[in-house]
């Protein structure tokens, strides 16, 4: 029989292994980039739980991406039986993109506009959108002005159960501003309704309440309110 002792040190175990691999990833997206800002760097971290629709309409927003002026970093992981996570950024002037990435092998990263359509793909049996990711990789891929939403799944034959650590980088020229994104995993048994923005809009609207905005993207978006905070450990609540 196992006793609680035992299944303490089980799970101290398994959130030390956890913590070690987002480490790693870490101090891979420090070293990501060639490119080096020309200034002083402003840099801010938010926490955000990703939402329990797995849905692109419910993508978890990391800001906006301004040609010589922000960067964008996301840190997260795909659970164990997850079949993908969606985040969505904005672009105001149009410009030559870049994306970084760091974390475990089989992880496949697509790149969608706003209706849906995907533009890049990590896939090299993708055909021509492959070869536009490879543009996004190296700095070369021109985005209009407009939103966008980054799906990040499995590699194709890489099992559901596999757990992946990922980071992501967009950036756009130089910058002087440094967004990360620790995104957590949804609590179990939550209700969508009550945790996720789009819906809790929809049901204030059905119910003839209202809602007051949480403003945690303030600083990203240009509301009134931040949820931003100086720079601390990246792997502060990731899980």
């Amino acid at each position: 029989m196992v006793g609680l002792s035992d299944i303490g040190s089980l799970a101290q175990s398994l959130q030390s292994s956890i913590d070690a691999a987002m480490k790693r990833v870490q101090e891979q997206a420090k070293q990501a980039t060639d490119a080096k800002p020309s200034g002083e760097v402003k840099e801010y971290e938010q926490t955000v739980r990703k939402s329990a629709l797995n849905a692109s309409s419910f993508s978890t927003n990391v800001g906006t991406l301004v040609k010589d002026t922000s960067r964008l970093n996301v840190l997260s992981s795909l659970a164990a039986n997850d079949p993908a996570d969606f985040y969505k950024f904005s672009v105001t002037t149009p410009g030559e993109a870049t994306l970084g990435r760091v974390g475990d092998t089989g992880v496949r990263v697509q790149l969608m506009d706003k209706q849906g359509k995907i533009i890049a793909d990590s896939n090299s049996e993708a055909g021509s959108t492959y070869d536009t990711y490879k543009k996004f990789e190296a700095g070369t891929l021109a985005l209009e002005r407009g939103d966008y939403t980054l799906r990040v799944s499995r590699d194709k034959g890489v099992a559901a159960k596999e757990e992946k650590n990922y980071g992501l980088q967009l950036r756009m020229g130089d910058y002087s501003k440094d967004y990360d994104t620790i995104a957590k995993q949804p609590v179990k048994g939550e209700n969508p309704l009550q945790t996720t923005p789009q819906l809790q809009r929809l049901t204030s609207l059905l119910t003839g309440g209202s809602t007051a905005s949480s403003g945690a993207l303030g600083i990203l978006t240009g509301g009134s309110g931040s949820g931003y905070s100086g720079r601390g450990s990246l792997l502060n609540g990731l899980f």
